[in-house]
C-alpha cells in the first residue's frame, strides 16, 4: 500500500474499474434477451454458467500464478486482450448459430476475465494511501456497468448480438490500458507456496462455528434464486414491453449506489441479522412483484422489482462480507472472503443457473428439479422472437425516446396481444413464483437457525469504514 498517492492516481485507477465492469456489463446484462431473440435460447443456460465456473477456478489461478510470478497490471493486460480476441470469436459463432461452440468460448473468456476482478483490487490497494480510498474508486465499476447498459439501450442493441462486439472492443481497450497502470509487483513473490491458504482449508474450518455455518449455507442457497434474476430478467422485461431492457436494468445498479451510502446508518441501527434478513426478504418481494406484475404488465411493480436490487445486493452481500471479516481470524481473512465468493458466486450461482435453465447435477444423469408443477418454467420465447421481428422493421427511436424507454413500455401496434402476450405473461407469472418460494424458504431457515452476531465495536466501526471497503 502506498504511503503517498501520486497525482491523478485515483483517476487512473477509477478508469480501470470503469472499463472492467463496462466490459462485463456490455454483454452479460442482456445475454438471455440477445440469445433468445436470435434462435440461441437453448445455449442460454450454458452461457450463464460460464461465469460461476470461472469464479470457482479463478482463486487457483491467482494463488498459483498471478500472485507469485508476474506483475499484476501485465497479467491483467494480457488476460483482457486474449479475452477480447475470444469475445470476437464468440460474436462470430453466435452469428453463425453455433451455440455449443459459443458456450465453450464463453467459458474460456470468463476464465480470462474472472481473475482480473482480484487483480484490479490488488492494483488499487497497492497504490492508495489506505483502504478508505477504495470505495470512491470501486464505485466507478458500478458506474461502468450502468453506462454499458445505457449504451446498449440508446443504441438499440439490448436484443442484438452486437453486445458481443461491444464486449470485445471494451475488453481489448481495458487490456491495452492495463499496461499504462503503475507497476504492481506480485504480492506473493518469493514466498513459499501455502496449499492450506490456496485451498482455503483454514477458512473451511470456520464452518465448525454454528453461526457461520448457517450463514454460509444460506448464502449459498440464496444464490440459487438469484440465478433466475440474472438469467431471465432482461428477456422478461423485453416481453413485458420495455424496448430497451439493458437501460431499464441499470436502475438496479443505480439503487445499489444509493443504498451503499446508507449501509453504515442501517448497520448501526439494525445489526447483522436484521440486515441479512431484510436483504433476503427483498429478494422474495422482488420475485413476487415480478410474478404478480406480469399478467397485466404493471409498470410500477416491474420497475420496483428492478430497483430492489440495491437492497438485495447491499443488505445481503456487503453485510455478509462484513460479517465474514469480523468472524475470521486476522491471518485468514483473505481466505474467508475467497471462501464466501466461492460459495456464492461460484457454487451458488452455478446451481442457480442450472436450476433456472435446466440440466443435470454435475457428473451425473440426475436431472435437477428446476420446476414445481407449473411453476419455474419460463415463457417459451415465442413472444420474444415476435417482438424482435416487429421491432426490427420499425423506425429507430430518437436519443430522447431511447432515454425515456428505460421507464416506459409499449408493444408494436400490429402485435396480436391475445395470441402472444397473454400466454407469455401467464408463463412468466408462474416462472417467478418458483424463485420466490425458494427465497422464502431460505429466509425462514436463516431466521430460525442464525443467532450469531458481531461485536458491538465491529458493528459501529465497520459500519463506517469496512462496509464501504467490502463493496
Amino acid at each position: 500500500m502506498s504511503a503517498s498517492q501520486p497525482p491523478l492516481m485515483t483517476t487512473r485507477l477509477s478508469i480501470m474499474m470503469f472499463l472492467q465492469f463496462f466490459a462485463w456489463g456490455a454483454w452479460f446484462a442482456t445475454l438471455s434477451l440477445a440469445l433468445g431473440s436470435n434462435d440461441l435460447a437453448s445455449a442460454t443456460g450454458g452461457a450463464y454458467e460460464s461465469a460461476p465456473i470461472a469464479a470457482i477456478f479463478a482463486p487457483l489461478f491467482l494463488g498459483l500464478i498471478a500472485d507469485r510470478f508476474f506483475a499484476s497490471e501485465k497479467v491483467m493486460g494480457l488476460l483482457m486482450i486474449l479475452g477480447g480476441i475470444i469475445m470476437c470469436a464468440i460474436a462470430v459463432t453466435a452469428t453463425l448459430g453455433l451455440g455449443k461452440v459459443m458456450v465453450l468460448l464463453m467459458i474460456a473468456y470468463m476464465c480470462c476475465y474472472m481473475p482480473t476482478l482480484g487483480l484490479s483490487n490488488t492494483i488499487a490497494f497497492a497504490h492508495i494511501p489506505n483502504q478508505n480510498h477504495f470505495p470512491k474508486i470501486r464505485v466507478w465499476g458500478t458506474i461502468g456497468w450502468i453506462v454499458a447498459g445505457l449504451a446498449l439501450g440508446f443504441s438499440g442493441w439490448s436484443s442484438s448480438l452486437n453486445i458481443f462486439w461491444l464486449g470485445a472492443v471494451s475488453s481489448m481497450l481495458l487490456g491495452v490500458y492495463s499496461f499504462t497502470l503503475p507497476h504492481t509487483p506480485p504480492p506473493a513473490k518469493g514466498k513459499p507456496l501455502n496449499l492450506r491458504s490456496l485451498l482455503m482449508l483454514d477458512a473451511f474450518g470456520m464452518l465448525r462455528n454454528p453461526g457461520f455455518f448457517v450463514f454460509a449455507v444460506c448464502s449459498t442457497l440464496i444464490c440459487i434464486p438469484l440465478g433466475y434474476y440474472y438469467g431471465e430478467t432482461s428477456r422478461f422485461l423485453g416481453d413485458s414491453g420495455f424496448t430497451e431492457a439493458a437501460s431499464t436494468m441499470t436502475l438496479g445498479q443505480m439503487s445499489e449506489i444509493f443504498f451503499m451510502i446508507l449501509i453504515p446508518f442501517f448497520f448501526r441501527k439494525l445489526g447483522v441479522k436484521l440486515m441479512l434478513l431484510i436483504g433476503m426478504a427483498s429478494w422474495v418481494l422482488r420475485y413476487v412483484l415480478f410474478a404478480f406484475g406480469a399478467p397485466e404488465q404493471v409498470t410500477w411493480m416491474l420497475l420496483l422489482g428492478v430497483l430492489l436490487h440495491g437492497i438485495c445486493y447491499d443488505f445481503f452481500f456487503v453485510t455478509g462480507f462484513m460479517y465474514t471479516d469480523n468472524k475470521a481470524p486476522a491471518e485468514i481473512r483473505g481466505q474467508a472472503q475467497s471462501l464466501l465468493v466461492f460459495l456464492t458466486q461460484g457454487l451458488g450461482l452455478f446451481f442457480g443457473f442450472r436450476f433456472a435453465f435446466g440440466g443435470n447435477f454435475p457428473f451425473t444423469n440426475i436431472a435437477l428439479p428446476f420446476r414445481l408443477g407449473q411453476y419455474g418454467q419460463p415463457a417459451d420465447g415465442t413472444l420474444t422472437k415476435e417482438l424482435t421481428s416487429l421491432r426490427s422493421s420499425a423506425e429507430a427511436p430518437s436519443f430522447l425516446e431511447s432515454s425515456l424507454n428505460m421507464f416506459n413500455k409499449s408493444y408494436p401496434e400490429n402485435l396480436n396481444m391475445e395470441e402472444f402476450v397473454t400466454p407469455a405473461m401467464e408463463a412468466w407469472k408462474n416462472y417467478w413464483i418458483f424463485p420466490a418460494i425458494m427465497a422464502f424458504a431460505v429466509f425462514c431457515l436463516f431466521a430460525i437457525g442464525f443467532w450469531d452476531k458481531m461485536t458491538p465495536e465491529a458493528e459501529e466501526g465497520q459500519g463506517e469504514s469496512e462496509t464501504e471497503t467490502a463493496a
